[in-house]
């Protein structure tokens, strides 16, 4: 692939999509050729799957069910749009990928890392990240901005959360030079500089 893959992961309110598409902006002004998506979501396929995973009315998902569909929205992104983009050589970053789901439907939910590892590399086609930006923040600051507008996956319990927290710091742990554990600063521009120094240092 010629182009770069850059991946934004994080707990419930930590910035993500803020900080991702701050970088996005930055990017195009200078001069990049940028792809941005979320997950799920990203393609027709894709968000309409996003909508059926974050409906609160699902309350009976199952945990199988839950990791499959974010697996076929996946699927769906890096087929559709993920794969073309890298091959012409543009820089992709996405709001989520497959780390999310490692930390929340494995070491959230409980669920064997390693087959979630195994239908990922399906899903993904076996394309890596180059580079993945964690936002870190303690659980209950994020839960603050979501309390108004909270989704099936945030409405879950505390203790949850803390496991998908910790799910993250021990990914980075296991792979530190792709996964970047950047602190969430109180000015978002405190830590998009401190991300715009990461990206420029092992991708741009």
């Amino acid at each position: 692939m010629k182009g770069k893959f850059i991946t934004f992961e994080g707990s419930e309110g930590c910035g993500k999509s803020t900080q991702s598409n701050l970088l996005y902006q930055y990017l195009k002004k200078r001069g990049k050729r940028v792809l941005y998506l979320r997950e799920p979501g990203g393609t027709s396929v894709s968000e309409k799957i996003r909508k059926i995973l974050l409906d609160t009315k699902n309350g009976s998902m199952k945990p199988l069910c839950e990791m499959l569909l974010y697996m076929a929205a996946r699927a769906q992104v890096v087929e559709e749009l993920i794969q073309p983009a890298l091959r012409s050589g543009k820089v992709v970053i996405c709001d989520r990928f497959l780390d999310s789901t490692l930390a929340y439907q494995g070491f959230g939910l409980g669920m064997d890392i390693k087959d979630i590892k195994l239908v990922g590399n399906i899903a993904t086609a076996g394309i890596k990240p180059n580079l993945t930006i964690f936002l870190d923040l303690p659980v209950k600051k994020g839960l603050k901005h979501r309390l108004e507008c909270c989704d099936r996956i945030e409405k879950r319990a505390l203790a949850y959360h803390n496991r998908v927290r910790r799910g993250y710091l021990t990914l980075a742990g296991l792979e530190p030079s792709r996964i970047k554990v950047v602190r969430v600063e109180k000015d978002k521009f405190d830590t998009q500089d401190k991300i715009r120094k990461i990206v420029e240092r092992y991708v741009i």
